[in-house]
């Protein structure tokens, strides 16, 4: 089994690797949305290979109970954006929005992407770690300008920008803990491994563990959207392709997240240094009011639900920040349904702007009596995304606010002032597009299966309902290990 657990981890990360080598030389988009679907399709087989045969881990790269549904969602995630991605692109190629000499290197990036997040989640050091998300930010910041508008040029440039900045603080975080840990592993790779790191972290240094933390949490912190680091996300949404907001949404976010948390197991086990939860928690929440005011103000689609992004990173921040078995419980559960909702929010976006012609608000009418299957996938989506049961979310963000009432009630006011604001808006910006009155245009035809979204809202379903056993026993083990 160790044998088939290490060829399932090996085969994570060269075949993504090498189907990216291999796209930049098909210049054909058929042939590459064939080949970009195939190889996602194993790299989930893969990672559901190891869910029953894990390998040992190494200096570099493990396997262990943190990371291993992750890497499954992470995969899952990336197989059906690949398929929403083959229909959607095709069609922006028959509309002239993009050019084949444009298109190029784009499932070669995609691929590329997904690497760097599986990378990233397999990490077992702590400066590996980080070179994965970094090339995770420059080859999504390609993605972002593949238009080449000026806004998209602007857009790129500015996640560019500020991930560079966000991505320098965590180096020099990291380079923080690995003086603090080194007085006591000894120089070298051992110092920088995650297992070696969290069994002697009693034993660091606790102010250059704190000072590390601030960098790590404010580095990582603007890769996961978290306010006030955010700025890169909405332009990043709004101007680039729907595949990439889907998986920017539904993994990159969770990625950088499981960063920070990596840090605060690391924290937590030494008694002397700062409690990471406060810092999260006060993040976490400015996070969700913030973007639950700017949820009123937004007049473009696809930057309405960026906003609701960074809004469920701040609830999943606080909800790790507050600690405890069930909060963490709370948190875990709401990645996972973040990431499966919002990807098929994303989906349904991408063909309303296509069917529509449009991304503004203002236009996009009636689409439950033009495009039915279309605009009730919508609905479900935001009635999804907004809280309500008896889907996934809901049952995540109930527990975060129960959680908060019993331990901490004032917290719990503005959490729930938060979580109202956004459950507001998104319902009154629901209710125009799919039940006002639609335009007096003929309804385009849909081009493209409907099937990624109506997989992911399913989930989301079904987990609102019933929780396999198995799931559960990982997140009840996963939200004691983070403290």
């Amino acid at each position: 089994m160790n044998g088939l657990g290490l060829v399932a981890m090996s085969t994570l990360l060269a075949v993504p690797a090498g189907a990216a080598l291999l796209l930049v030389i098909v210049t054909n988009y058929q042939r590459g949305a064939r080949l970009n679907v195939g190889a996602a399709l194993l790299t989930l087989l893969a990672a559901a290979v190891l869910l029953q045969a894990r390998p040992e881990g190494n200096l570099y790269l493990r396997v262990d109970d943190f990371n291993i549904y992750l890497i499954l969602l992470n995969n899952l995630v990336s197989f059906t954006t690949s398929l929403f991605s083959a229909s959607y692109i095709a069609h922006e190629l028959e509309t002239g929005r993009l050019t084949p000499a444009y298109l190029r290197f784009y499932h070669a990036t995609y691929q590329a992407l997904l690497f760097a997040m599986n990378l990233a989640l397999l990490a077992n050091n702590i400066g590996l770690l980080w070179v994965a998300i970094e090339l995770a930010t420059l080859v999504t910041v390609l993605m972002v300008g593949l238009y080449r508008t000026p806004a998209a040029l602007e857009a790129a440039w500015k996640y560019f920008i500020l991930g560079s900045l966000g991505i320098a603080l965590a180096l020099f975080g990291t380079i923080l803990v690995y003086l603090a840990a080194q007085p006591v592993i000894g120089q070298g790779l051992p110092a920088m491994a995650w297992d070696r790191l969290l069994a002697k972290a009693a034993e660091f240094e606790p102010a250059l563990l704190n000072l590390a933390f601030v960098f790590l949490l404010l580095g990582y912190g603007t890769k996961a959207g978290l306010v006030p680091l955010h700025a890169w996300l909405p332009d990043a949404h709004a101007e680039g392709p729907t595949p990439i907001s889907a998986v920017l949404s539904g993994l990159l976010l969770n990625v950088a997240l499981y960063a920070v948390l990596r840090f605060k197991m690391l924290m937590s086990a030494n008694p002397a240094a700062l409690a990471p939860g406060p810092l999260m928690a006060g993040l976490g929440l400015l996070s969700l009011l913030f973007a639950g005011l700017m949820l009123y103000r937004r007049g473009d689609i696809k930057r309405l639900f960026a906003y609701s992004s960074i809004e469920h990173m701040g609830i999943i921040t606080f909800a790790f920040g507050m600690g405890g078995p069930l909060a963490n419980f709370a948190g875990l559960l709401h990645m996972t349904m973040h990431s499966l909702t919002k990807s098929a929010i994303f989906f349904a976006v991408g063909h309303i702007s296509q069917v529509k012609g449009t991304q503004r608000i203002s236009t996009i009418r009636g689409l439950t009596v033009t495009h039915p299957a279309l605009g009730w996938g919508l609905v479900l989506g935001v009635v999804a995304i907004a809280g309500m049961p008896p889907f996934g979310v809901f049952m995540s963000e109930f527990l975060v606010v129960s959680s908060t009432f019993a331990r901490y009630p004032l917290l719990a006011v503005p959490l729930v002032l938060g979580l109202l604001l956004a459950f507001g808006t998104l319902l009154w910006r629901l209710n125009g597009m799919a039940f006002g009155h639609p335009d007096g245009g003929p309804a385009a035809p849909i081009k493209a299966s409907l099937w990624p979204m109506r997989i992911h809202l399913a989930l989301v379903l079904i987990a609102g309902i019933w929780l396999p056993e198995p799931l559960v026993a990982w997140f009840h083990h996963v939200a004691i290990l983070l403290g």
